[in-house]
């Protein structure tokens, strides 16, 4: 900080033992307060220039100002535009007690005045304004009979809109002049309000940033999800969405397709959980497992005697299933007969049992699923047309787990709680390298192949965490042999070396001690180990809750 200490208004003594610069002749009696003028606005750019905090700038011009030009009191009050106030923002030379009693409101005092109409405000000598009333005289006022307190107030203002404004109290000689204190102050008080609107628009586009997020959070948190699903993925979400649509119609007929695996009878079941059919019954058949001879009697029952074997009357599932939802899975498997009867329960909500002429009406929700390719199956006369698009009124896909990788850690976790109780045993995590053989295969078996893969791997485990070599064979070769990478035994052994070493940090949450008595090496070899593998162990560590 410069040390300067400006004209007293009596004489300048700075230039008394030197000649002065060509740029001031004539205007020796200006010269003290033009100097320090440019040496206040040199210092100000300085702090502009090396700051881009605007905290950081805002506080350092105001000291500066107060310093260089002898003020004994500033302050800079930013416009609070929701309660009409002006609390100080930056203060010089105020008590605590002071700046608590600072308080000012729009339109309300000289500062409040000065916020209000962006005109500044002058007071040379404040023990005769009755703004001022309370204040306390200050040494120089009480020792010295030629000089007075004055007060500026000038606006923070830019073309757009006035922020606030900088005041300051500087002890002055009865009729020294004011204008060039004003002028210098408005000066300032433009440099102030850049910094100041930059802050200002910040604070306004975090908080709309703010409440866009909150009210992405409170949409996320109100969207529908069904309880028996597992997964956030875009691709989830889409399903989610034509379930919570689809299940405020009750009657709407619904096919799910997908790959075998990848859950449609969660689909199923979540439709009918959501509708107004969810206290009757859900019925499931799956139509592929039962065969051509019994998939009638199966569907709409039969009367006592109709065939062989038939020594009562029994109900169809379709009769079970009255006022409920029906859930027949493998639909692109039924025989070209029973899709005629099928075909007739749709058009006309009613059927037949086997043995019998009475046609049985019936309240009931068709769900259909599949994995077979449909179009191809009618261009081949295997399935009926008609049948297709009376059960393709509301088609859902399931995407494979390949199509949604992102959903497979919340998979593989809740298969690991699902299964490590049901065995008994306490594992609590999956090892990195399993994680990455879980993310790089392909999972032609959808969800139903990780969940056995996740089954077989806890039967396995014997610590609290499922290591890569717990995983199926399958997974360990997850890419074809041909475009492996050929890697040396050194290198094996490194890769080898670090996974023990981050598995081992991982457990004692970055103790590098447990980690070497768990590894069964010193702790100068963990530390060479550690630095070799360029691992971090601070990464590990949980952070610690605030007492």
């Amino acid at each position: 900080m410069t040390d300067f200490t400006p004209c007293n208004g009596s004489g300048c003594s700075h230039f008394d033992n030197a000649p002065l610069p060509t740029a001031l002749e004539g205007i020796a009696p200006n010269a003290c307060r033009i100097i320090r003028d440019l040496t206040l606005l040199f210092e100000i750019s300085q702090i502009v220039a090396g700051n881009l905090e605007v905290r950081e700038t805002i506080q350092p011009i105001l000291k500066q100002l107060c310093t260089i030009i002898g003020a004994q009191r500033g302050m800079i009050n930013i416009i609070n535009r929701e309660t009409s106030e002006l609390p100080i923002d930056e203060s010089f030379g105020l008590t605590p007690e002071e700046k608590s009693q600072s308080h000012s409101k729009l339109g309300e005092g000289l500062i409040g005045m000065v916020g209000e109409t962006g005109k500044p405000i002058v007071v040379s000598n404040i023990s005769q304004s009755e703004h001022f009333r309370d204040r306390t005289p200050t040494p120089a006022e009480f020792n010295e009979s030629d000089v007075s307190v004055a007060f500026f107030c000038v606006p923070i203002r830019t073309t757009q809109a006035i922020h606030g404004t900088l005041s300051i109290e500087r002890v002055m000689r009865r009729g020294e002049p004011t204008d060039d204190d004003l002028r210098l102050l408005t000066l300032i008080a433009s440099v102030i309000a850049q910094a100041v609107s930059v802050r200002q628009s910040t604070q306004e586009r975090l908080q709309v940033l703010r409440r866009e997020n909150e009210r992405l959070q409170e949409q996320i948190k109100n969207q529908f999800k069904p309880i028996n699903m597992i997964g956030s993925s875009s691709a989830m979400r889409s399903v989610y969405l034509h379930i919570e649509q689809v299940s405020t119609s009750a009657t709407t007929t619904v096919l799910i397709r997908g790959e075998s695996g990848v859950g449609k009878e969660l689909v199923a079941s979540a439709i009918h959980n959501a509708s107004n059919r969810k206290s009757k019954a859900f019925v499931k058949v799956n139509c592929a497992a039962l065969p051509d001879s019994i998939i009638e009697s199966e569907l709409f029952g039969h009367e006592k005697g109709a065939f062989t074997g038939a020594i009562a009357m029994r109900k169809g599932r379709f009769e079970i299933a009255n006022g409920g939802t029906i859930f027949l899975d493998e639909i692109g498997d039924i025989s070209p007969a029973t899709q005629v009867k099928l075909l007739r329960v749709l058009q006309e909500k009613e059927f037949e049992r086997v043995g019998s002429q009475t046609p049985i009406r019936c309240d009931v929700r068709v769900i259909a699923a599949t994995s077979r390719n449909l179009e191809q199956l009618i261009e081949e006369q295997k399935f009926r047309m008609d049948l297709y698009y009376r059960l393709n009124v509301f088609p859902i896909y399931v995407p494979p787990l390949r199509e949604r990788k992102s959903d497979i850690l919340q998979l593989a976790d809740h298969f690991v709680e699902k299964n490590s109780l049901a065995a008994g045993k306490n594992i609590r995590r999956i090892s990195t390298a399993a994680i990455d053989l879980l993310m790089s295969y392909h999972w032609p078996g959808n969800v139903r192949e990780l969940e056995n893969c996740i089954e077989r791997a806890v039967l396995l485990c014997n610590d609290d965490a499922i290591h890569a070599h717990h995983l199926p064979p399958t997974l360990q070769a997850a890419e074809p042999a041909s475009i492996q990478s050929r890697s040396t035994l050194d290198s094996a052994l490194n890769s080898l070396e670090r996974e023990m070493l981050i598995d081992a940090l991982k457990a004692t949450q970055g103790n590098m001690s447990q980690a070497a008595r768990m590894l069964g090496i010193t702790e100068r070899i963990m530390g060479l180990r550690v630095r070799k593998h360029v691992i971090e162990p601070g990464i590990f560590r949980q952070a610690t809750p605030a007492a």
